[in-house]
């Protein structure tokens, strides 16, 4: 409970400790003296509201009508993130009876998602799409307290300055563009005594910040001002740079690729190594090779001293890579179209590609989602799976498992054969 972990910790009631709450708001509802028992970040919200003549009763008002709230939302920036944010928090909601809600950098919420019984509820506060729960409209809450403050911030009960929000607890964290660093909204988290841990806390904000990580991936960029890279499920990679669509031969797909993997450039020497099984290659069969994908590149993307792109490189299986370490593994799977230059031997993208596979696989496993599992075991390079087929016959509901389970037999003996 917000701060009655506090009092968990120091042997206090957690209810004596609310009823304390209650009691130190109360006063300062009435004489707008702050006690002691209250929290500074909760005493200097409500020293704001009280600046900001914001009553104790009512309920925030809807700024955004029906007619506009779609339009507004969806060119709003943080539209680009709202599967991210379903996919990590969508289940979370709908079991413990919470609602999910993303609000702009004003604190009108824009999303608000979740269990039926708590948006009936929340309702009656005017917890819903459209509506402004900034500090000065509706006093201290998680989103709008989180805005001003520009930091994560859960409220429990009492703490909100309204009376009509005690019965909640919210957790909230801010949302910012990753190039500018602007402020965007914020990701909250909002049901009753359940949300009452500091865990909430920690999880919205792991939330906000796998927002932003994917704000990076989607954002669009200047024009020329990258190389796109496309080499899942491809022998022979596509390159975009410069308003021109090429596509490389086999060994400059694996060239682009492993330098793409890294911008801070490579030796002729290193080069060799990633690209070459055979240490015995002469470094002018390397330097041919070079010669000829500059000519195709020209000499403005490829650097040499070291070896280097002179772009930002954005790739599909970086994009994989980077939404695995959000956590959005849904959003992975849908970029992966195969293995990175699969019929490649050359000992950089093998190791690579055995990388990216082991890491999205796991994840896959480790998030037991029956519908994703399926869509892994059921594709070309997923069909000969056997523990993503056994993590699929476990995940699926009784009536459901023999195909996957008899397929899980065939392979175990197959490979035990």
């Amino acid at each position: 409970m917000s701060d009655a972990w506090v009092a968990l910790a120091a042997g206090k009631d957690p209810v004596r400790r609310l009823g304390e709450l209650r009691r130190a708001y109360e006063r300062f509802a009435s004489a707008g003296r702050v006690e002691r028992t209250v929290r500074p970040v909760v005493a200097e919200s409500w020293r704001r509201c009280a600046r900001a003549q914001v009553a104790p009763e009512g309920t925030a008002c809807v700024e955004l009508g029906d007619d506009e709230l779609g339009a507004y939302r969806d060119g709003h920036p943080l539209s680009r993130v709202m599967p991210v944010v379903r996919e990590l928090m969508g289940g979370y909601a709908l079991d413990g009876e919470h609602l999910v809600a993303v609000c702009d950098a004003q604190a009108r919420l824009l999303w608000v998602e979740g269990h039926p019984r708590a948006r009936r509820l929340a309702g009656g506060m005017n917890f819903v799409e459209g509506a402004r729960w900034s500090e000065s409209i509706a006093g201290t809450n998680a989103p709008g307290t989180a805005i001003a403050v520009d930091r994560p911030v859960q409220v429990f009960a009492a703490e909100h300055f309204r009376r009509p929000v005690h019965d909640w607890t919210c957790a909230a964290a801010p949302v910012h563009d990753p190039r500018s660093g602007q402020l965007l909204g914020a990701v909250d988290i909002t049901g009753g005594d359940r949300l009452a841990h500091p865990h909430s806390l920690a999880f919205v904000g792991a939330v906000a910040r796998a927002m932003e990580s994917h704000l990076a991936l989607v954002a669009p960029r200047p024009v020329g001002d990258e190389i796109r890279l496309t080499a899942l499920g491809r022998d022979e990679a596509l390159l975009v740079a410069e308003g021109r669509t090429l596509r490389l031969s086999r060994r400059h797909s694996e060239i682009l690729v492993v330098l793409s993997r890294h911008p801070e450039g490579l030796s002729g020497d290193e080069l060799l190594l990633e690209l070459y099984e055979d240490e015995h290659i002469s470094p002018v069969t390397l330097r041919a090779e070079l010669s000829r994908l500059r000519g195709l590149l020209g000499p403005r993307l490829l650097l040499s001293r070291p070896y280097r792109l002179a772009m930002a490189t954005e790739s599909d299986f970086g994009t994989v890579a980077r939404h695995l370490a959000s956590g959005a593994v849904a959003a992975a799977l849908s970029v992966y179209a195969g293995h990175v230059l699969p019929g490649s031997s050359a000992p950089g993208i093998a190791r690579l590609r055995r990388c990216l596979v082991d890491e999205l696989r796991t994840a896959l496993i480790a998030r037991a989602d029956p519908r994703l599992l399926s869509d892994w075991a059921h594709s070309t390079w997923g069909e000969g799976d056997l523990p993503v087929w056994r993590a699929l016959a476990a995940a699926l509901p009784p009536s459901q498992r023999p195909v996957a389970q008899a397929r899980a037999r065939a392979l175990d003996a197959e490979y035990g054969a």
